[in-house]
């Protein structure tokens, strides 16, 4: 089954509780949260507060994808603010291996993120310790932007890996998804989407989240 992460980064943050009320209504599988720091990507966006706030008000699975420097020194404050999945990137600095480790040790599920440019084999010697592969299909850091295609075949890498393994693993991916791309990122392997502006500018988000369960779904 296809699983939808919506992004809470481009809603109306005025409008923030009324909206994962409509996606939590919508039956919606988790929400993603994108955090931040200015550093590992040029951009700053929210930090354990607001984690902690969404927490209160939901029991949606929450998503926690971090885009922060050497991740690994805020792995247990997220998991307190109430993260369930806590994703960090490769890139970020920190050692790969512990980092995933010690979200597990916290009883949280550990996801391992890779940029456009990290080739699929990065993350081969890690997928015993990850719960869920993040795949970028857009640089971090913004929202908003078009689906990178050459992502296609770096999902269809680590899902052929992950069965060669015996792997029963999420691959998620994020960035650029919309009706078009969606079925595509699905065919190729993925199994849960991010979704950001294709749900948030929709008039009706229940029913634009059920157009897109449709359009994978064929």
């Amino acid at each position: 089954m296809v699983k939808f992460s919506p992004s809470i980064l481009t809603a109306d943050f005025v409008k923030l509780g009324a909206a994962i009320t409509e996606l939590d209504n919508a039956g919606t599988d988790m929400l993603h949260l994108d955090v931040m720091d200015g550093i590992f990507v040029p951009n700053i966006s929210f930090g354990m507060p607001v984690v902690q706030s969404i927490r209160k008000a939901t029991n949606t699975i929450l998503d926690v994808h971090l885009m922060i420097d050497r991740p690994h020194r805020y792995i247990e404050h997220f998991a307190k603010a109430g993260a369930d999945i806590i994703g960090f990137h490769i890139e970020a600095g920190s050692d790969v291996a512990e980092t995933l480790k010690a979200i597990r040790e916290l009883g949280k599920k550990s996801c391992l993120t890779i940029k456009p440019a990290t080739p699929a084999e990065s993350v081969f010697p890690y997928m015993e310790l990850c719960d869920m592969i993040l795949v970028m299909s857009v640089e971090p850091g913004f929202g908003g932007q078009s689906f990178m295609p050459e992502s296609l075949a770096k999902i269809t890498a680590i899902r052929n890996k992950a069965n060669e393994m015996g792997l029963d693993i999420d691959i998620e991916v994020d960035g650029g998804i919309n009706m078009d791309t969606a079925p595509l990122a699905v065919k190729a392997g993925a199994n849960v989407l991010v979704t950001g502006n294709v749900l948030f500018s929709a008039d009706n988000m229940t029913k634009r989240l059920a157009e897109l369960r449709e359009v994978v779904a064929k």
